[in-house]
């Protein structure tokens, strides 16, 4: 395949995906390289890299012979594979074709996890920040299958952590959990309301009062 001069937009299109080899790096951790090639004519480069120390390379980096065999084989996004790279590690790769509007492939995102790495030094690294020395806590983040499973596993979720909490006075339970919900966003949903009402067993007239009261303590003073 022969490489050819991308355009503004084709840098554009690339500019883009930064924030994705950022995302990428950010959820595996340090002992896995995430880099975004361009693949102009004029200096086929890494033009975004996170965790470079994983193969020692660096903004401008040429692209690997491998990554443009890659181009070849009719697959824009490959099996994984293993290689090892100029330090001696043995890394588990995949590349992932990147393409403009009129199919031309303008990029290549890259991404190579360290197999040598310490086990547990791997684990530690995909552990959200907020759980480094901390106590692993419970979230109302939940992966429904449709709206409506989603909407009764929210609640449900801040319900029970809500009902759970010694530190809430049995008086003010409900209202926290109407809080909770409104801050979610729950309370956008059609019906919600209705359903916030019998899944937490009051009546649907007392989650409004609270809804009320949340937006009047909202309203600048």
């Amino acid at each position: 395949m022969k490489l050819q001069e991308l355009t503004k937009s084709d840098f554009e299109i690339l500019k883009s995906m930064e924030n994705v080899v950022e995302g990428i790096a950010a959820m595996y951790g340090e002992h896995t390289e995430v880099v975004l090639h361009s693949l102009d004519s004029r200096d086929p480069s890494v033009i975004k890299i996170a965790n470079g120390h994983v193969t020692g390379r660096k903004l401008g980096a040429p692209v690997t012979n491998l990554a443009l065999l890659k181009l070849k084989t009719g697959q824009d996004i490959s099996n994984s594979y293993l290689t090892k790279c100029a330090t001696g590690k043995t890394l588990r790769s995949i590349t992932t074709i990147i393409r403009n509007g009129q199919n031309r492939a303008i990029g290549l995102l890259c991404i190579n996890t360290d197999m040598d790495a310490p086990l547990q030094s791997v684990l530690r690294t995909m552990m959200p920040d907020s759980m480094v020395n901390t106590e692993m806590t419970s979230t109302p983040e939940v992966f429904a299958r449709n709206i409506d499973e989603a909407l009764h596993s929210t609640i449900d979720s801040v319900n029970n952590d809500v009902r759970g909490n010694v530190d809430i006075a049995p008086s003010k339970k409900s209202r926290e959990i109407v809080t909770q919900l409104y801050d979610l966003g729950v309370f956008e949903l059609k019906d919600s309301a209705q359903v916030a009402a019998t899944r937490l067993d009051i009546s649907v007239h007392s989650i409004y009062r609270y809804l009320r009261e949340i937006k009047a303590n909202q309203l600048p003073s």
